[in-house]
């Protein structure tokens, strides 16, 4: 989505936002990179309960979860792995550490469990913010820094638009700046004008990113870390670093050969227990807090009347970008869209599988689960046990969004959260 707004260069006719004092100092703490700097100037607005200062709290912690795991990564030399003429499998947003610190299954678990309540810090103060309050928080997003590799600086290379120039090859400058061949009318201009709505907006996608990590916590993937994290992690001291030979080969090249028998390794540890059940069945909680935020969401969207530099607009509002227009049909779409998943998610919808007539009960699985087993529930005997009769999903459940949206649904479900 960033891409894409970069490459409109946001014609946006919106009115220009204007924050306040407390707007004013989250701004400048995050283009500085000085987020706990900026969370105790921001502690006098929380005491006296003043909205934009929460908000601003509720953005700097979220960016605050992102640079933790990102020093994490870092910390422990996560790279993207060589895969020959396969192409990189990720591309990596952490600079390469000359010295990385050893990783074991703990500390894996450990950066996940701080994600997690850095995600919910971040969540409670946004939830807040979305109550009431009319403010709106200007912040071009491209010069948010984040200390990646823990040195106590944020420079250039660590703003948001530094990360996404080392990524894809410098679409876009760091920090709103031109490049050298850039034309001057080129250069994006990324500000979003964070409102109430985004706050809550925002609080959605706090819980998006914890339901994950929460679901991998659930569980005990020691295995996956031991055999096949080296090659996200090449030097942090996994049992398999100092074994592998780099001229083996069976069938294609030693990269490629290497990436593949690792793929397999990690494909056969995809068996994980279930040792925390109250954790797996909070990540059900999680997915249907996403829901009810959108909605939310979009009822503070709709109830807008200003046009002012529109994460998500209205209708009636100015989108960013010049070709992605929201209509009431959009809207109706996706609210459509949220029933459907509520009700997958209450379990009066089953997910379908491919070799039963009965479905799936998703919600007794997140509750009654005790183990995570990719291939068996793909295959059919660990979904045997949550199998009823009742209403099966298919393409009627979903006609509104594959109407509206067709192939762009995961464009919009990203955008929309």
């Amino acid at each position: 989505m960033l891409r894409s707004i970069a490459a409109a260069g946001l014609a946006a006719l919106a009115l220009p936002a204007i924050a306040g004092e407390a707007g004013d100092l989250a701004r400048q703490h995050l283009y500085a990179g000085s987020l706990s700097e900026g969370l105790a100037a921001l502690k006098p607005f929380d005491e006296r309960y003043e909205m934009e200062g929460r908000f601003g709290i509720g953005l700097i912690r979220f960016v605050q979860g992102v640079e933790h795991l990102a020093q994490g990564l870092y910390r422990h030399g996560f790279a993207a792995p060589d895969t020959g003429p396969m192409g990189p499998a990720v591309i990596v947003p952490v600079p390469p550490n000359p010295n990385p610190e050893p990783l074991d299954y703990a500390k894996f678990r450990g950066l996940l469990a701080a994600l997690v309540n850095d995600m919910d810090a971040a969540k409670e103060a946004l939830l807040d913010a979305g109550e009431l309050g009319d403010y709106v928080v200007p912040v071009d997003v491209m010069r948010i820094r984040i200390d990646v590799d823990g040195d106590g600086r944020s420079n250039e290379a660590e703003t948001i638009g530094g990360v996404l120039a080392s990524m894809f090859g410098a679409p876009v400058p760091p920090a709103g700046q031109p490049s050298e061949n850039a034309p001057q009318d080129a250069v994006p201009d990324v500000t979003i004008g964070f409102d109430r709505a985004d706050a809550i907006w925002l609080a959605g996608y706090s819980q998006v990113v914890a339901a994950q990590a929460d679901f991998l916590l659930a569980h005990d993937f020691h295995e996956l870390v031991d055999v096949a994290f080296h090659r996200l992690f090449p030097r942090a001291g996994l049992p398999m670093q100092d074994y592998i030979r780099s001229e083996a080969t069976v069938l294609l090249d030693p990269n490629s050969d290497n990436a593949i028998a690792d793929l397999i390794a990690a494909v056969h540890t995809l068996n994980f227990p279930v040792v925390e059940p109250a954790r797996l069945k909070r990540v059900l909680s999680r997915l249907e807090a996403v829901t009810a935020l959108s909605r939310r969401n979009w009822e503070a969207i709709l109830a807008e009347t200003d046009d002012n530099r529109e994460l998500v607009p209205s209708p009636r509002q100015t989108p960013l970008v010049p070709d992605a227009q929201v209509t009431d049909e959009t809207v109706e779409a996706w609210l459509a869209t949220l029933d459907t998943a509520d009700q997958i998610l209450r379990g009066e919808l089953l997910v379908p599988h491919w070799r039963f007539q009965k479905g799936f009960d998703l919600k007794a699985y997140f509750e009654n689960s005790t183990r995570f087993d990719l291939v068996l529930l793909i295959s059919g005997y660990d979904a045997l046990p949550f199998l009823k009769d009742g209403p099966v999903a298919n393409a009627e459940s979903f006609a509104a969004a594959n109407r509206v949206f067709g192939d762009a649904i995961w464009g919009y479900a990203f955008w929309f959260n």
